[in-house]
């Protein structure tokens, strides 16, 4: 009858979403989540299984309440399933400072590799505890025993179609977030919190990227809360919050001679609080290739440094930096709707290549006025930049339409 047939197709019907999505508890594999002892065993033979899962989609699960201490680990693909979730909702601890550290390779805690289809999500904390790094920096702390590399608490590498969204940075020893050569990227309400001064803690950095949105995240740290790098296209950043922090930068680019190429970059509705730079495009003289099409839109700056800043003249060591015969063309940038209070005399300060100018540079409603009021009157700086201003420009506009 037709109630049999009804309750025949809900049983088909269950079985087939118990195949089609499989769960791997890292409990299950003998994980204690003490924060104590070394669950990494408990991760790779959880993360082996979800991996080789053929089903339409696996999840991996590191479950509330729990604090998991784990020792470097790459989670590498590809995987058989399209779809791979990450369900992580406890707390994933690295080993405390590079005394606990036992492995060779100090550039990375976590990794994913060749993981198509990730996602990741759950509310919550990977916790870098990287103080015992920091108070190690050569940066900050030169002399014998000093680390120059410290580890990048998560570093995906070749994920396409990756989304990481509701999760918490702690603390990394350096970079919070490294995304290395991954297409079709969003990384939304995250929040990354690590101390102004800690050493090289960029909260996110993107490289040979393309097709990258990161929204809805507020960001804290000891250096750029975003940074773009080199061979990378098509990126989406709004409603971030950032500082402190070193602002949002493209660049640096061009350290080494290379040919940079960076198109189509949109940043809108950011607010940044007491941070070293706003908006910040750097490039070393020693670069070659092309920087264009790129958007800075309704920023809000309070008491910044640097709000609106190009630097082709970037080095990080003072004076150890020769001129050279080459630059990088900075091609078709617009800034519209940029409003709050600098720290710095110079507010708007577009320092160009005296080789390669910049070209195509657009002011166009642009407000800033003194956080302190110690200045009179903010300035802005032009050196071979060539553009047009649109609406009010204060302070009053070097750009020679």
């Amino acid at each position: 009858d037709s109630l049999s047939i009804s309750y025949a197709i809900c049983v088909v019907s269950l079985l087939t979403i118990c195949i089609s999505a499989k769960e791997f508890n890292v409990l299950s594999y003998g994980a204690s989540g003490n924060g104590i002892t070394n669950d990494s065993l408990a991760f790779m033979k959880a993360w082996k299984d979800t991996c080789s899962e053929a089903a339409s989609s696996a999840t991996l699960v590191i479950p509330k309440g729990k604090q998991f201490l784990v020792h470097p680990l790459i989670f590498t693909g590809p995987c058989k399933s399209g779809t791979i979730n990450v369900m992580l909702s406890g707390t994933i601890l690295a080993p405390n400072g590079p005394d606990q550290w036992n492995a060779s390779d100090l550039s990375t805690w976590l990794a994913f590799e060749g993981v198509t289809g990730l996602s990741i999500s759950g509310f919550g904390t990977i916790d870098g505890r990287g103080k015992g790094w920091w108070d190690r920096s050569c940066r900050y702390h030169p002399g014998q025993g000093c680390f120059t590399l410290a580890p990048t608490a998560l570093r995906f590498q070749n994920c396409n179609n990756l989304k990481m969204l509701n999760t918490n940075f702690h603390n990394s020893p350096q970079t919070h977030v490294l995304l290395l050569g991954c297409q079709n990227v969003e990384l939304g309400f995250l929040n990354i919190q690590s101390p102004g001064t800690s050493p090289n803690t960029d909260g996110i950095h993107i490289q040979f990227g393309r097709n990258v949105s990161i929204h809805n995240s507020q960001i804290a740290d000891g250096d750029d809360c975003i940074s773009i790098g080199d061979k990378t296209y098509d990126v989406k950043i709004n409603d971030i919050k950032c500082g402190p922090g070193h602002g949002v930068s493209i660049g640096s680019l061009g350290r080494d001679g290379e040919v940079v190429q960076v198109n189509n970059i949109k940043v809108k509705r950011v607010s940044f609080h007491g941070t070293t730079n706003g908006v910040r495009i750097k490039t070393w003289q020693t670069g070659r290739g092309l920087v264009q099409n790129v958007t800075f839109t309704n920023i809000n700056f309070t008491a910044v440094e640097n709000p609106i800043i190009i630097d082709q003249y970037y080095c990080d060591k003072p004076n150890s930096c020769k001129p050279t015969d080459t630059g990088v063309h900075i091609n078709d940038v617009r800034y519209s709707e940029l409003i709050g209070t600098s720290q710095t005399e110079v507010a708007i300060n577009l320092n160009c290549s005296n080789n390669v100018p910049c070209t195509g540079i657009t002011l166009d409603n642009v407000r800033l006025v003194s956080a302190t009021h110690q200045f009179n009157q903010l300035v802005s700086s032009c050196n071979h930049v060539s553009g047009l201003n649109r609406g009010i420009i204060e302070p009053k506009s070097c750009l020679k339409n």
